[in-house]
């Protein structure tokens, strides 16, 4: 078990397009299966619900960033240097194990506390309200108009990150994040890494009250964190503070438009908010695989054996679509009844930001339906989806917007 009859299932732009229907296949066969990534990795991924908690939170699925790097040569098929990042961005909590990891997360949770992070909302609320009114009428790109600027904007205020260079940043983070164009992320590694270093020694110069100065100059228990630490840190907050929230708010609302149905009992009934983005995170969450974690010995996962020294990609976006754990898994229905899934992950490394992703969803699709009336504006089918096996997200969402006569 655990291959395709023919070898190694070869991901490419079918997967891209329907994920769904391939990871389907894939949890009728068996618990793990084994794939080759666009640029020529060959892992293990994870597709059914109960086998996909068990690895995110088993240790020995271990996340140890300085074995990475050999296991990569080990199990590369491609052409070119497996590596791909820039080393000075890898050394952040989501590439560590305990200790380590926990004690760099300790350095960071104060600042996404739900009492610090519910202090952001009527921040979040003006920035949206702003974006809105400046979305006016007809029709916009939503990912352009709304999903992209609102987090990107919370998350550089939140870091006191200048907003002058937030499209280059746009641009290096897709391009790392895609991590299909070698030559280009060598290029956006070193570029992202420079302009973070010009980051941390302004701050370490220049404290201000914001949290990322807070994190250059912290301490806990006589302990901080390196420049390369701070420079990775900064990186994983920036990148996964705005790549995923986008999704989540253009995933969810391209979803109610397809579904008029739960769009019209979420505006005619505005409890139902908080559920609804729920389900859309389980439903098409903004993270379709997690990232890389290796087998540290022989570890039986269903009625698959991996061996030691192997990836493993657990599919988050297959898992919340496993019908043994969510009946009617491929219904979009907004009054499920909440909890379960698995769009933030599970165990150490399960995301620090939720509450923030879930404030800024709720704010954005909530302030959206007061102020317009809204339909897509393109074939649901001529829409295009990124060519990203670690992020599940649309280029663009063509929107008509009416305004609702209410403000």
């Amino acid at each position: 078990m655990g291959e395709t009859a023919t070898g190694p299932l070869i991901i490419g732009e079918e997967y891209f397009e329907d994920p769904h229907s391939v990871h389907a296949r894939l949890r009728e066969e068996s618990a793990a299966t084994r794939i080759v990534l666009p640029r020529g990795l060959r892992v293990w991924l994870v597709t059914r619900y109960e086998e996909a908690r068990f690895v995110l939170a088993d240790p020995r699925f271990a996340k140890d960033h300085a074995r990475t790097n050999e296991l990569a040569a080990r199990h590369w098929t491609g052409e070119g240097d497996p590596v791909m990042f820039d080393q000075s961005l890898v050394r952040h909590m989501l590439n560590t194990d305990p200790p380590n990891h926990t004690r760099l997360r300790k350095l960071v949770t104060k600042a996404f506390t739900p009492k610090r992070v519910e202090a952001l909302r009527p921040r979040i609320q003006e920035i949206t309200d702003e974006l809105l009114d400046a979305a006016g009428q007809g029709e916009v790109d939503l990912v352009e108009a709304l999903a992209f600027p609102l987090p990107i904007t919370v998350i550089c205020e939140l870091l006191n990150v200048p907003m002058d260079q937030r499209d280059d940043f746009r641009r290096w983070s897709n391009i790392l994040v895609a991590g299909n164009q070698p030559e280009l992320m060598h290029e956006a590694g070193a570029a992202m890494a420079g302009f973070l270093a010009g980051l941390v020694a302004d701050k370490r110069a220049d404290p201000g009250d914001d949290f990322f100065s807070a994190l250059v100059h912290a301490t806990e228990d006589d302990d901080r964190l390196d420049e390369v630490e701070l420079i990775s840190m900064a990186f994983l907050l920036l990148v996964a503070g705005h790549e995923t929230t986008v999704n989540l708010i253009a995933n969810g609302v391209f979803n109610l438009l397809r579904h008029p149905d739960q769009l019209e009992k979420l505006r005619a009934d505005r409890s139902l908010l908080p559920g609804a983005i729920e389900e859309f995170l389980r439903y098409e969450g903004p993270v379709n695989q997690a990232t890389f974690r290796f087998t540290t010995e022989d570890v039986q996962v269903g009625d698959v054996l991996i061996p030691e020294g192997h990836f493993v990609l657990v599919s988050l976006v297959a898992a919340n679509r496993d019908g043994s754990r969510f009946p009617d898994a491929d219904t979009f229905d907004i009054t499920r009844p909440a909890g379960g899934h698995l769009a933030f992950g599970h165990g150490v490394h399960y995301c620090l930001g939720a509450p923030l992703a879930r404030l800024e969803g709720e704010i954005a699709v909530g302030s959206l339906l007061d102020r317009f009336d809204i339909g897509l504006a393109a074939e649901p089918d001529t829409l295009r989806w990124r060519e990203s096996t670690l992020m599940r997200g649309l280029y663009s969402l063509p929107v008509s917007l009416s305004d609702r006569g209410a403000h």
